[in-house]
Formats: C-alpha cells, sequence, structure tokens
C-alpha cells in the first residue's frame, strides 16, 4: 500500500508539470523547442555564413590616390574685392595629377574673373606629393547677387620612373567641388540701370579762385628750381672723379711698355704669343687715350668706323690689320705662329702707331 501511495503522488506531480509546460506554450504561440536543437542553431548560421560569397570590394575611389581639398578666403565680396580659391590636392606616392586640366582656361566661373594663377609642388610625409593651386579672382559686374565657381574635374596618371607624362598610365579622374561666393554692393538691388558718373556740369570757380591760379603755378614753380640745383650738385659731389692723365704721361708710359715688349724674346713660340698679347693691349689703350675710340671693347673691324669720325693722324687701315694679325697670333695653334721676323715687324709697325697723334 505504500509503495502504491507514492506512484500515485508521482504521477500526480508529473500530470502537473505536462499543464504547467503546456500553458506556457501557449502563452508564446509557439511550442518550446528542445535544448539540443536549440544549440545546433548558431552552429548553422554559422556554417552559413562562411558558406555565403565574399562581399565585392569598394570601388577604387579617387580619394585612395588623391584627396581633394579647396578654400576660399572669403565668402563674400564688395564690388573689386580680390579673392583667392585654393585647390590642395595630396597625391599618394606615385601619383600626380595633369596641370593643364587645372589650367585657368578650366576653371568655369559665373560673375568671376581670373587675375592670376600660382601652383606649387611639395614633398609631403610619407612619400606623397602635394600639389596646390591658387586662383586669384574678382569680379566687377553689380547686377549678380551670387558669384559662383563650377565644378572641375582633373584627371591623374601614375608615375614611373624615367617615364614621361605622355607614356605615364591614366590613373582615374577626381571631382572638384565648386564654391559660392555672396556679393554685397552698396548699389541699390533690382534697378535695370545704374549711374555711375554724374551728367551735371562742374561747377564754375569763382573769380578769385581763377585769378590765384597762375600764382600758385609760379609759386610751385620758384620753389621746384632751387631743390632741382640742390640735387645736381649732391649727385656731382657723389659721382666719382676720373684722373685725367695728360699727353706726357700717356706716352711715357707706352714708351715704358714697348721696351717691355722688344726685350720679350721671339725666338720662342710663347715670347712670340706673349709679344703680340702686350701689342694687342697698347695699341687699344692707345685709340682710347688718345684718339678718344673704345679701343679695349672694340672688334678688330670695328676700329676704322669708329676712327671714320675722329679728328686723327692714326691710320685705320693699318691699325685694323695690326689688331688683326695680334688675335690670330694669340688664338692660333703653335703650327700657326708668326715667325720671329713677323712679330719684330709687327713690333715696329706698333711703334709708328703709337708716336701718331
Amino acid at each position: 500500500m505504500r509503495w502504491a501511495g507514492a506512484w500515485v503522488v508521482g504521477m500526480a506531480v508529473c500530470v502537473a508539470a505536462t499543464g504547467a509546460a503546456a500553458q506556457v506554450a501557449g502563452r508564446d504561440g509557439a511550442p518550446p523547442k528542445p535544448a539540443a536543437e536549440t544549440k545546433a542553431k548558431p552552429a548553422a548560421d554559422a556554417k552559413q555564413k562562411s558558406a555565403a560569397p565574399p562581399a565585392a570590394p569598394a570601388p577604387n575611389a579617387a580619394s585612395a590616390d588623391v584627396q581633394v581639398k579647396t578654400l576660399l578666403d572669403r565668402t563674400a565680396v564688395w564690388v573689386a574685392d580680390p579673392v583667392t580659391y585654393t585647390v590642395t590636392l595630396t597625391c599618394a606616392p606615385g601619383i600626380d595629377v595633369l596641370d593643364d586640366d587645372l589650367s585657368r582656361d578650366k576653371v568655369k566661373l559665373d560673375g568671376l574673373e581670373v587675375t592670376g594663377t600660382e601652383s606649387a609642388r611639395d614633398a609631403g610625409p610619407g612619400g606623397v606629393t602635394i600639389r596646390t593651386f591658387k586662383y586669384h579672382l574678382t569680379s566687377y559686374h553689380v547686377d549678380q547677387r551670387a558669384l559662383t565657381i563650377a565644378p572641375m574635374t582633373a584627371r591623374y596618371y601614375k608615375k614611373r620612373p624615367g617615364q614621361g607624362i605622355e607614356n605615364a598610365a591614366p590613373a582615374g579622374e577626381i571631382q572638384i567641388p565648386g564654391a559660392v561666393i555672396a556679393f554685397r554692393s552698396m548699389l541699390p538691388e533690382d534697378q535695370e540701370t545704374y549711374a555711375l558718373r554724374d551728367s551735371r556740369a562742374a561747377s564754375p570757380r569763382s573769380r578769385l579762385m581763377a585769378a590765384v591760379q597762375p600764382i600758385g603755378t609760379g609759386l610751385v614753380l620758384v620753389a621746384i628750381v632751387p631743390a632741382l640745383f640742390w640735387m645736381i650738385g649732391v649727385v656731382r659731389e657723389r659721382r666719382p672723379k676720373k684722373e685725367r692723365r695728360s699727353i706726357r704721361q700717356v706716352q711715357q708710359e707706352e714708351r715704358t711698355s714697348l721696351e717691355a715688349v722688344r726685350a720679350i724674346d721671339v725666338t720662342t713660340p710663347d715670347g712670340r704669343r706673349e709679344a703680340y698679347t702686350k701689342i694687342n693691349t697698347l695699341v687699344r689703350d692707345h685709340l682710347r687715350d688718345v684718339c678718344g675710340v673704345p679701343g679695349p671693347s672694340l672688334t678688330a673691324a670695328e676700329v676704322e668706323p669708329a676712327l671714320a669720325g675722329r679728328p686723327t693722324r692714326v691710320p685705320a687701315e693699318a691699325v685694323t690689320a695690326l689688331l688683326a694679325a695680334c688675335e690670330t697670333a694669340r688664338y692660333a695653334p703653335p703650327a700657326a705662329l708668326p715667325a720671329a721676323d713677323a712679330c719684330r715687324e709687327a713690333i715696329e709697325q706698333a711703334a709708328q702707331l703709337l708716336a701718331a697723334r
């Protein structure tokens, strides 16, 4: 009997537990799932996710190679106010943009005019290149409330060592955003025409002012003349004075130099070359000091026309021939140097020319 009573009590407990589970399932709207099935679902979801195809990579955006930044130094302008529109492009290593796409001709403006452009190239950290383009703008319109800069499109390419731009591989395009500048004016709005000039005639001057004008002009001139003379005197004092040598001093120096030339050993090629060099210097200095001709700065062919307008007895043809011989001897190879007798004859010709006045 005891075992029978315990069995009855156990069956009653099982029936009560089964009824409670049924009530819970009815309240939730779905029967409870076994624990084994609940644990297996995450594994199945993970398997399904791993079996799904990988997501397609993001397209190669221009910002990965070139980063664009624009800046306006002012957002509102008056008539003829200057404004600077700056475009900064940060290019990745090996990337550069086409300058032609960012020239002043490619900037589309409405109500604005380009007064100047600037461009710069700087090296940034990590091997990047920073390109800066500045557009200096202004506006002379009075009938437009907003001034606009249209967006631009610029191409960029990949650079390779030893390769020019014409052979570079194109990499893509970038969009440069535009800008809008507000316009301010002192003129009233919504007018068809603007009276920029006053049509009224100028008021006549009084008789006193008309009579005083010549007096004022004379006083101004009187005050300017002393100041002008004072400035001329100051300039003359500060100008260095050149000491002019006398004819006797020039003759003495020429004789000394000529004796030094005659003392040179002209039997050797180096001696003849040195002699012709000194003869060239002597004749040219004589043309400058005695004849008033810039001899040191003239060629042999220019000497004769320069002496044509000078009152001198120096034979122009002889001077031209002697200077040409000196030039040949100074710069000719050793095999083409004149002989020793020709060199001595040139020294005597120079002595005759130095004696002419």
